[in-house]
């Protein structure tokens, strides 16, 4: 660690820190530029950018980990970088290479290396790639320039007393709309969450659980989550739907789940009126790796998994094997660890 910051780690949120450097790309004439790191935490843009008038943006989330080594280590980056291009084939915007996309990454993380949280602390360094069109574009129509860029902040451990569950409560509202975006990481889709979600916890929830927009029966995702369950059979369960985000977080579970504890896994429709198939459950994504659900609430009825207070065994067992990955102490499977 070269300069002392002072940082109480153990108190960390997530809540943005200007760190030293970060990393910015343009996009012009049909190529990239060679990208550079900068100080400078201010873009300047037209006034006329497709960004600010039409929501042409997209964004990605991962995180870097310490080792008990000392060393540091991305998780699956290669993950955020096909899913950064998905979304911007989605939304007409120049992709970004998976080798650029990852050493952009490395270069903000060696960059910024004393904000990268010790060992033991819980705490991590969360990276935030994104990309947005500028230029002057007063029609709807894609963007004639491009900014790719990466920017990271130390973040604390998302549980601060040891996992514990949450409960959740069904919204009205949609998160996406059938054939629409939901699938891809763009801007607007986290716009449309924002109502929604004071709502929730106005009630007194953490958060939302969205269903299908088609026939609202079914659990799609869980405020800005993926869903999981574990049935009473010890099965892992997870919505399949075209408008899902696809998380890495649920993806590496899966396998976890399957690997590693030797469960039965299904990709599959999970009914909101047969929340008693399952045991336990879940919802998934970068910033928490899982946060238990205590229970649902359904039409003004709490279902209650496993417990309000206690986290199952399962969902605990998954936890401790993920974050075992992602910290070094466990072998990972090949390909999934990234040296910085």
């Amino acid at each position: 660690m070269g300069k002392n910051l002072n940082l109480d780690w153990a108190r960390l949120g997530f809540t943005y820190m200007k760190t030293d450097f970060r990393y910015v790309s343009r996009w012009k004439d049909g190529k990239w530029d060679e990208g550079k790191l900068v100080e400078d935490n201010r873009l300047c843009i037209s006034e006329a950018s497709t960004v600010l008038h039409y929501g042409q943006a997209c964004f990605e989330g991962l995180k870097a980990y310490r080792t008990k080594n000392g060393k540091i280590q991305l998780f699956r980056p290669d993950m955020n970088a096909r899913r950064m291009q998905e979304s911007c084939r989605r939304i007409l915007m120049p992709e970004v290479p998976v080798e650029r996309f990852i050493d952009a990454c490395r270069q903000v993380v060696k960059a910024n290396e004393d904000y990268v949280p010790p060992y033991g602390t819980g705490a991590t360094l969360y990276l935030r790639p994104f990309m947005f069109g500028t230029g002057d574009t007063i029609g709807v129509a894609p963007a004639p320039e491009y900014i790719f860029s990466v920017f990271c902040l130390p973040v604390g451990a998302y549980f601060k007393g040891g996992l514990s569950p949450v409960n959740f409560t069904v919204s009205e509202y949609d998160r996406a709309a059938p054939f629409g975006t939901g699938a891809v990481k763009v801007g607007g889709n986290y716009a449309g969450s924002l109502l929604p979600h004071k709502l929730a916890v106005e009630k007194g929830f953490a958060d939302c659980i969205y269903l299908d927009p088609a026939t609202h029966t079914k659990i799609e995702e869980v405020g800005a989550a993926n869903f999981f369950g574990i049935t009473k059979d010890g099965k892992f369960v997870t919505p399949k739907s075209p408008s899902i985000l696809p998380s890495v977080t649920r993806i590496s579970l899966l396998q976890v789940a399957r690997d590693v504890l030797g469960m039965e896994t299904e990709e599959r429709d999970v009914f909101i009126d047969r929340l008693d198939e399952f045991a336990e459950a879940g919802a998934c994504g970068t910033a928490a790796v899982i946060t238990p659900i205590g229970g649902i609430e359904y039409r003004g009825k709490l279902h209650v998994f496993y417990s309000e207070t206690e986290v199952g065994p399962v969902t605990k067992k998954l936890y401790e094997v993920l974050t075992g990955i992602q910290f070094g102490d466990l072998e990972a499977p090949e390909g999934w660890i990234f040296e910085v």
